[in-house]
């Protein structure tokens, strides 16, 4: 938290009451450096790690330049997903109603013609995803022509996710002398040239680019074969209890694999992934948020920027596409300056990932195993598992002097040569060896007897036994 105050940044009075209202007493660090300057009017590049207060940092300042008197839509927010999209929404009814601003989002996936309805309220704030805003655009049912300030969150996404287009046709809608704000937690190349495109002698404003990941958050991985992924979720999951977990995938065609194994093992398991309708992702987010759900199964696009308050646990089932997305997966937890556990659950063959992560983020990133309900580094696993620190598994030894105590207690012959004899005693007699000459007079006897009359064989046996 930064030493100014709300009023010192100046931010209105009616917000301020409403921020403590909401136990925020104390401007960010991002909030402190970044409000004084889009009050201003300048625009802004800020770039700070998740979960530090960056929605508020833009949004309040936008808040209060808006007039509430006109009906003309004087506000746009993009963001790249529709969840972070409604997360805004919230955030922007909470604060916009105490300055009688009213709002509107504008995302893909619900009905077009009830956002168009709803425009009639004349907002003078629109909150949404790129694609449904070019959309009411080109049917030119949304005028932006008196646009006086615009805000791209996650801005870096916003243009890796093939949507340029459409956000030049939003900004080329508006008038000239609008404000533009980007706000990111990464900075990739392509962002300083939209910055020299459409921004006016920005203002960079970077917070702790040093601490991408937050100090708050522990970071380590655990290391097992392509096949038992699962089976090491599972147990990891089952050691560490967590109240919820986030799950990050690579992509959404495992998905319903592992949703399927999962809650076969017990746990509770809901699904968020792009293709999915805004009504489901909406339902999805709203159990997990409530604690009706424990597990929650994402790929890097659906989570983009959802705020899940006091989530303590992600496990990346399959390692970030890089730094940066390591940076938004890790910044679901820890926010706030909250503690929070990472954990990646890796192949031998991606271990060299999680040592590329630790030099690029500058982090401490190292290796677990889960050994007897405990999760050990290596020294801690050496010390564990060195002779005389385990537990015997061998059968007691019976010390000399013992053997007659125990014979007396159970009656039990203190000599164990008797037993073995006893029980080889038990065996059935062998089989007399039968020689050739004997097989043949056999033969020869019984030939005798074929065909003879009962009392000739009788008499034949009884002298044969004399």
């Amino acid at each position: 938290m930064s030493t100014y105050t709300w009023n010192e940044i100046g931010v209105d009075e009616r917000l301020i009451r409403k921020l403590e209202a909401n136990g925020i007493a104390k401007p960010t660090d991002v909030q402190a450096e970044t409000i004084p300057v889009l009050l201003g009017g300048s625009d802004v590049s800020a770039r700070s790690q998740t979960g530090t207060g960056k929605t508020l940092a833009y949004l309040l300042p936008l808040l209060q330049k808006l007039n509430p008197r006109s009906g003309a839509v004087q506000g746009v927010i993009l963001a790249p997903t529709q969840e972070l999209a409604m997360q805004i929404v919230r955030v922007a009814e909470t604060y916009g109603e105490a300055l009688g601003i009213r709002v509107q989002q504008l995302i893909g996936g619900a009905a077009l013609k009830r956002q168009v309805e709803k425009l009639k309220l004349r907002p003078q704030l629109v909150i949404g995803t790129p694609g449904r805003i070019h959309e009411l655009l080109k049917l030119r049912k949304l005028k932006l022509s008196e646009v006086t300030g615009v805000v791209i969150d996650e801005a870096d996404q916003v243009f890796q996710l093939g949507s340029t287009k459409e956000v030049e046709a939003i900004l080329f809608a508006m008038g000239r002398e609008r404000q533009i704000a980007f706000f990111s937690a990464t900075y990739p190349d392509q962002m300083a040239r939209f910055e020299g495109r459409w921004m006016n002698d920005p203002q960079r404003i970077q917070i702790t680019p040093e601490h991408r990941v937050s100090e708050t958050i522990d970071n380590f991985y655990v290391v097992c074969d392509k096949r038992d992924k699962t089976d090491t979720a599972r147990r990891l999951i089952r050691l560490l209890d967590p109240k919820s977990a986030l799950l990050f995938l690579a992509d959404t065609d495992n998905i319903a694999n592992w949703e399927a194994k999962l809650a076969y093992e017990g746990f509770t398991v809901e699904t968020l992934y792009g293709d999915a309708d805004k009504q489901r992702r909406a339902a999805t987010l709203a159990r997990f948020r409530d604690g009706r759900c424990q597990l929650l199964l994402a790929t890097d696009v659906a989570a983009r920027g959802i705020d899940i308050e006091g989530l303590p646990l992600v496990i990346q089932l399959d390692p970030a596409a890089d730094a940066d997305h390591y940076v938004h997966r890790a910044g679901r937890t820890g926010r706030m300056g909250r503690a929070g556990t990472v954990v990646s659950i890796v192949t031998p063959q991606e271990k060299f990932i999680m040592e590329k992560f630790r030099k690029q983020l500058g982090i401490e990133l190292t290796e677990r195993t889960m050994f007897r309900g405990k999760l050990l580094n290596e020294e801690e696993l050496r010390e564990a598992t060195r002779p005389g620190a385990l537990r015997p598994e061998a059968r007691p030894v019976i010390r000399k002097g013992e053997a007659s105590a125990r014979t007396k207690r159970t009656g039990e012959a203190a000599d164990a040569k008797p037993a073995v004899a006893a029980t080889h005693a038990k065996k059935p007699a062998a089989r007399p060896v039968q020689t050739k000459a004997s097989a043949k007079a056999k033969r020869k006897s019984e030939g005798k007897n074929k065909g003879a009359p009962k009392w000739l064989k009788a008499k034949r046996e009884a002298e044969k036994e004399q």
